[in-house]
């Protein structure tokens, strides 16, 4: 693969995931040795022409050469089409690029819910910008994916799945989100998207750990297992992330013993409909 010279590309160093990629595109040769720097550290007299507030929201990639500046998903096609030309027209063609762009900006804008930053107490100047429209966006395809989830489970390991089951679930999953927005407006209103947001990541992941160990388990014939991690290791886990999120976010204990309560009352009222 060939490598792009003279360019720097500036993450985030406070997300992970940022970091992740670009650390990869520097360890398999995308990038120079020096073709990454975090804009946490990155000097404004390097490249006079640089919008801040973009690059916070979409990676820039910085032609040292020139001075030309690239934003988004544009700055890593660039960098993944310099590395594969059989798969630049690709990269160059509408459709895909449209596609491309607001994927980019679906991720780019819920990073710090998906994987949630540490806390800092010497913030940068400039922040990631709230985007209204995608955090609904990913709060709303985390509850269709966990409802559907919970919904099949019971046929992977060997129930009958019906209608009323999906009506059930998508309702009890709709009625958290509800619940613990009310929740958020009484105790730290101006911090309810970000909880929701890192919400329905836990929710998410939660509900997709379950479906693989289940697979897992039914492969290696090891079903005994799957009880076990439903009822006490998936839960007690999630637990655990919901806490470490609260106190990065700073909204104290209320809305994870809401979050708990409502859960707890769930499972009773299905127990006692089968009973």
């Amino acid at each position: 693969m060939k490598t792009l010279h003279n360019h720097v590309i500036l993450y985030d160093a406070e997300c992970p995931m940022c970091n992740l990629y670009t650390g990869a595109f520097v360890r398999n040769g995308l990038l120079d040795t020096h073709g990454r720097e975090a804009y946490q550290q990155y000097s404004g007299a390097a490249c006079p022409n640089l919008d801040w507030q973009r690059a916070v929201n979409e990676i820039a990639l910085v032609n040292q050469d020139t001075g030309e500046i690239t934003y988004g998903v544009e700055s890593l096609l660039k960098v993944c089409g310099n590395a594969l030309p059989l798969l630049a027209p690709l990269f160059r063609w509408k459709p895909f690029l449209w596609i491309a762009t607001k994927a980019y900006a679906f991720i780019s804008y819920n990073r710090r819910v998906i994987i949630p930053a540490a806390a800092s107490d010497n913030q940068f100047g400039y922040q990631p910008s709230f985007n209204l429209k995608y955090r609904i966006a990913w709060i709303t395809l985390s509850w269709i994916v966990t409802s559907l989830v919970l919904a099949t489970y019971p046929s992977l390991i060997g129930g009958n799945v019906t209608g009323e089951m999906f009506i059930r679930e998508f309702t009890i999953c709709a009625g958290h989100i509800m619940v613990q927005s009310f929740v958020l407006t009484r105790c730290q209103k101006g911090k309810m998207w970000d909880y929701l947001g890192n919400m329905a990541t836990l929710s998410l992941a939660g509900s997709l750990a379950l479906f693989l160990i289940t697979i897992i388990c039914m492969r290696f014939n090891i079903s005994w297992y799957i009880g076990w991690t439903g009822v006490f290791l998936i839960p007690i886990l999630m637990i655990r992330e919901h806490v470490r999120r609260s106190r990065l976010l700073g909204i104290g204990y209320w809305p994870t013993v809401t979050w708990i309560l409502y859960r707890v009352l769930v499972f009773i009222i299905l127990l006692l409909s089968i009973l």
